[in-house]
C-alpha cells in the first residue's frame, strides 16, 4: 500500500490536536484524536513508526486518566508478543524494555508491588544498566519499601522523560482538531491493535 500524502498530513495534524488536548488534561478528547489518527495512518499506509508513536500517546493518556488495568492488559499482550517473536533488531529490544517499564509503573500505581518489581527487573535486564533509569529508580523504592503513590510515581516519570507528550514536543499550529462526533468514540476499547504493529 502506497502512502497517501494528504492523509499522511491529516493523521499528523489530528494526532497533534490530540496532544494539545492531553497537555490541557482533556484526555477523553486526546484519545478520540489519537484513535482517529491511528485509523487514518493505517488506512493511508503510513510507516509503522507512526502507529507505534500514536499507540504510545494512547497509553500515556489512559495512564494519566488512571486506567491502569487497560494499560496493563495492553503491555502484557505486547510482552507476550515479544516473548514469542523475539527481537530481530535493537529497536525491538528497546521497545520491549520500555513496555516492561510501563507495565511495571502501572502495576505499581494499581497497587501490585510484586508484579511491578518483576516487570521492572525484566526491563532493566533487557535494556542493560543505566538504559532504563526510571525502572531502576522504582526498583530502588521497592527495595527500600518506600511509599510509592501515584503522584510520586508520576512526578518521577516526568523527571525521567517517560512521557513523550510534553509542551516542548507539541506544535499547536500543526493541530487539526476533529469536529464534534467525528472520529471513533473516546472510550472505545483499545485492545484492537496487535502489540507489534498493524491491526490484525
Amino acid at each position: 500500500m502506497n502512502a497517501d500524502p494528504g492523509r499522511h498530513a491529516l493523521h499528523l495534524g489530528v494526532a497533534e490536536a490530540g496532544k494539545v488536548h492531553a497537555l490541557a488534561h482533556r484526555h477523553d478528547e486526546a484519545l478520540r484524536h489519537y484513535r482517529e489518527a491511528l485509523r487514518v495512518a493505517v488506512s493511508a499506509g503510513a510507516p509503522e513508526v507512526f502507529f507505534r508513536h500514536y499507540t504510545q500517546c494512547v497509553l500515556e493518556s489512559l495512564e494519566l486518566m488512571g486506567e491502569h488495568e487497560e494499560v496493563i492488559r495492553f503491555c502484557e499482550a505486547a510482552d507476550a508478543h515479544y516473548e514469542q517473536v523475539g527481537h530481530a533488531v535493537p529497536l525491538q529490544r528497546r521497545d520491549h524494555a520500555a513496555l516492561l517499564e510501563r507495565l511495571g509503573a502501572n502495576r505499581l500505581k494499581a497497587g501490585d508491588a510484586e508484579g511491578a518489581g518483576e516487570a521492572l527487573r525484566r526491563a532493566v535486564e533487557l535494556a542493560g544498566s543505566g538504559a532504563q533509569p526510571l525502572a531502576e529508580q522504582l526498583l530502588g523504592w521497592l527495595a527500600r519499601h518506600l511509599e510509592a503513590g501515584t503522584e510520586r510515581i508520576t512526578a518521577a516519570q516526568r523527571r525521567s522523560g517517560y512521557f513523550t507528550v510534553r509542551p516542548d514536543q507539541v506544535d499547536p499550529d500543526r493541530a487539526r482538531p476533529l469536529e464534534a462526533g467525528q472520529g471513533e468514540a473516546a472510550r472505545m476499547p483499545f485492545g484492537r491493535a496487535s502489540p507489534g504493529g498493524r491491526r490484525p
